[in-house]
């Protein structure tokens, strides 16, 4: 069984997650680029070893009524996975998605619309113009052109705008992102 230490420390490890501080010494992470009302991945994790991982969205056996996973006997690579498949799941990636079988690599929160097209399209190569971007964390872009130019979308947001696709590829390499 991981320590509450350890735990909060691979919560913390998803930069797409924002810690919480709660009362009874408990902890929540939020995933403020969740495209539904719902936004916390992790909750009430206690100093006791209980946790939980919301996984509402995904097909287990193991959800609770809320919604929620217990997380008090899982390992690392268990409680990795699972994170990344409720951000995923939040991003509007569809819960079968299997692109990324190594924990903390998926593509999550990366498109401007509030569909979850646009990052399928992205992922099955459907439009090419649209690229998905990831650096060593996990991290996801989206290069998207429109009206001439070349957006990079963090989550739904518009990070950067460029006037020529190389530029935005220089940039995007600058930063520490591939294809």
């Amino acid at each position: 069984m991981l320590t509450f230490q350890q735990k909060i420390h691979i919560l913390e490890s998803f930069p797409q997650l924002e810690r919480r501080d709660v009362s009874l010494g408990r902890v929540n992470f939020h995933y403020e680029g969740s495209i539904y009302d719902k936004k916390t991945v992790g909750y009430h994790l206690h100093p006791n070893g209980n946790g939980f991982i919301y996984a509402g969205r995904l097909d287990r056996s193991d959800v609770n009524d809320k919604g929620f996973v217990n997380i008090r006997d899982f390992t690392e690579s268990e409680l990795r996975q699972l994170v990344q498949q409720s951000i995923d799941s939040l991003s509007g990636l569809s819960a079968s998605y299997s692109g990324s079988p190594v924990p903390g690599t998926g593509a999550a929160a990366i498109s401007g619309d509030t569909s979850g097209l646009g990052i399928q399209a992205a992922i099955s190569g459907e439009n090419s113009s649209e690229e998905l971007w990831l650096d060593p964390e996990g991290t996801s872009l989206l290069l998207k052109p429109a009206d001439d130019l070349w957006y990079v979308y963090a989550g739904s947001a518009i990070e950067m705008v460029f006037e020529t696709r190389e530029e935005a590829e220089e940039y995007l390499r600058e930063e520490g992102f591939a294809p």
